[in-house]
């Protein structure tokens, strides 16, 4: 299968789904990670623009763990807006590109503005990338399916309650090991939020694991929108 995970800023998507991305891979299936935001104002010390260019080799670094394929939608922080044309365009163009057979993004309720217009944004643009007539950023060719959409973890779990679950044990320490690659966050989230970032990650993962039975578990909501249903399990 084609996976695509569209997160807000670089490291969004090792925390929320980074084993099940692991495994999709592990499992020889493609793998696609985008980042819609450029991570510019995620410090305080750093300036923006060598702090942009930064965080875009660490997703690099993050996603070549895996071997999956690293894209950046290049929208600076704080300034996602679903109803941004530019940027949009951009998104319906990669779907177009890796037609992914399943979305892993943000749930439409996060605890920032920017999650929750990538949240909005995928959505719709897994339906525009279906549409002949809808102009992409380049020429491509619709997408023959809406694709589904799984929505991963909030952080830390707050009003987020799990549908599916994937056991990522054997997939933890890839997981740590993604996170780890975000260097420059690691400090900055002791700082900002006053947490060990790391050890934030493993716990959230161990939590998860504890209501379904598993080592280390990731938690799932498929969004429940016509025709993106389906019959059988897509999570690995």
């Amino acid at each position: 299968m084609n996976i695509l995970a569209v997160g807000c800023h670089p490291d969004d998507l090792e925390i929320g789904c980074g084993g099940t991305l692991s495994k999709y891979a592990a499992q020889g299936h493609a793998v696609t990670m985008v980042h819609v935001a450029n991570g510019n104002k995620g410090h305080k010390v750093i300036p923006s623009e060598e702090l942009k260019r930064i965080r875009a080799q660490e997703a690099r670094n993050a996603g070549a763990l895996i071997g999956a394929t690293v894209i950046s939608l290049d929208v600076p922080d704080l300034a996602v807006r679903s109803d941004n044309d530019e940027w949009v365009r951009r998104l319906v163009n990669v779907i177009r590109q890796t037609e992914p057979d399943l979305i892993i993004t943000h749930p439409p309720e996060d605890y920032m503005k920017d999650h929750m217009e990538v949240s909005k944004a995928v959505f719709d643009a897994s339906f525009s990338a279906t549409v002949p007539y809808y102009e992409a950023s380049v020429p491509a060719p619709a997408h023959p399916k809406v694709a589904p959409i799984f929505y991963m973890d909030t952080l830390a779990g707050v009003g987020f309650l799990p549908e599916e679950y994937v056991d990522i044990t054997d997939h933890i320490e890839t997981k740590i090991a993604m996170n780890a690659a975000h260097e420059s966050q690691i400090r900055w989230l002791y700082e900002h939020d006053g947490i060990d970032f790391l050890d934030f990650v493993r716990t959230v993962s161990k939590f998860r694991g504890l209501q379904c039975g598993a080592g280390f578990a990731e938690g799932f909501v498929q969004a429940k929108a016509w025709p993106r249903l389906t019959a059988g399990r897509l999570l690995p």
